[in-house]
């Protein structure tokens, strides 16, 4: 029922019903999840800083891609399942401050250890971060879960994109040091999720009062294994892309300049050429998968990528760059659709599944840029590419998965 006039505007937008899409909430979360992954991406973003700084070999600086990407994708389904039983609307902001402590650490390293306590840092933040806030935008979607999913992610990859420009302008020709500039986004970042946890406060409290209406999305017409081999197509999907992408996101930088000896400034800027294409296509996957069905979006942002990846190893500079954007837009669409299908097929498990769902991105991500790393030292930058070139044509498991006909919200 909607709020009567004589009751407050303010209620009617913090317990909204399960049919109203609340956007402010949704817009917040994902401004938050800007800051959070542009905090994230300055630690990518440096690593030629870092490897001329301490002699770092491609091995080492696998390994501190590994060390964020562990320790934010082991705890995340941890997190996901304790917070399904007790939701902790605070979480989020105490999670950002680990990551502010570990740009902080990172600013003032001095050492190879030192940077990989500080990536553990920030891995720590983004574990507690991601679970709660996809449960926020589930919550906050008024059953258009796909449409909200993508304004989230958005915000993550947006922030993803900007992090190497303004580490291009501030840190590279300034030092290490100046990445505590980047400690104020993380701040902000903790002020706008100090809003979204009152709200996610409110919203619970009033659901177990029984003030608000649930919708589930349930799949009651697939057995439970069924379920279970879907849950197991979805991840290697998710190792696809994110294989691919931590060779993308890691290692483009270094194809760049060793093939085409182009300087690091110019190698950071088509570097953010690529996650802005990320950050434009995101928005896509969410709302045509509410309204065709999120299998036919998997179908196509997997699978799709693959004609693009065969040939990028293979063209000069304007074509990788002009395939990159590409395989971006494709790619992207890819993650919202597959995590609110995985979530319809678990709808009472909605933080353990968006837990294991980007941990285990986040894990392929870090053992991705790691045996990447080593396969490079061993053989060339180029090979490395001409390999991952393969991965998408995974995207064939696809044809497993079930219809569950969602319909647009």
């Amino acid at each position: 029922m909607s709020d009567t006039p004589t009751q407050p505007m303010a209620r009617a937008v913090a317990v909204p019903s399960i049919n109203s899409t609340v956007y402010p909430i949704l817009f917040t979360i994902s401004f938050a999840h800007l800051l959070n992954d542009l905090v994230q991406a300055v630690i990518p973003s440096v690593y030629p800083l870092l490897k001329d700084n301490y002699a770092l070999t491609f091995t080492q600086i696998g390994l501190i891609t590994l060390t964020f990407q562990v320790t934010a994708s082991l705890l995340q389904p941890f997190v996901g399942l304790y917070t399904d039983k007790r939701p902790q609307p605070y979480s989020l902001a105490v999670g950002m401050a680990f990551s502010l402590s570990g740009l902080l650490l990172l600013a003032s390293a001095g050492s190879f250890t030192g940077i990989l306590f500080a990536a553990g840092l920030v891995g720590i933040g983004s574990s507690v971060f991601h679970p709660e806030s996809s449960r926020v935008a589930y919550l906050a979607s008024g059953g258009r879960r796909g449409l909200a999913q993508s304004i989230f992610q958005i915000g993550g990859n947006a922030g993803s994109a900007i992090g190497p420009l303004l580490v291009a302008i501030i840190i590279m020709p300034h030092g290490q040091q100046n990445i505590r500039w980047f400690a104020v986004g993380a701040l902000m970042a903790m002020i706008a999720l100090l809003k979204v946890g009152g709200w996610y406060k409110r919203f619970l409290s009033e659901e177990s009062r029984g003030h608000t209406t649930k919708k589930t999305s349930t799949a009651t017409h697939l057995t439970k294994r069924q379920v279970n081999l879907s849950v197991l197509i979805l991840l290697v999907l998710i190792f696809s892309k994110y294989f691919y992408m931590a060779s993308m996101s890691s290692y483009l930088t270094f194809y760049l300049i060793e093939k085409f000896q182009i300087s690091v400034p110019q190698s950071q800027i088509y570097l953010f050429v690529f996650l802005a294409a990320i950050a434009a296509g995101t928005f896509l996957g969410g709302p045509l998968g509410d309204k065709y069905g999120r299998k036919y979006v998997i179908w196509i942002s997997i699978l799709g990528a693959a004609p693009f990846t065969l040939l990028l190893p293979h063209v000069g500079l304007v074509g990788v760059v002009g395939l990159s954007v590409v395989i971006g837009v494709v790619l992207a669409s890819a993650f919202s659709a597959i995590l609110v299908y995985a979530q319809e097929l678990l709808p009472g498990r909605v933080g353990m599944i968006s837990g294991l769902f980007f941990g285990f991105a986040f894990g392929m991500g870090g053992v991705g840029s790691a045996l990447l790393g080593n396969l490079a030292d061993h053989t060339s930058i180029e090979f490395v590419f001409f390999v991952c070139s393969f991965l998408p044509l995974l995207g064939l498991v696809t044809w497993g998965l079930p219809d569950l006909k969602q319909k647009s919200g």
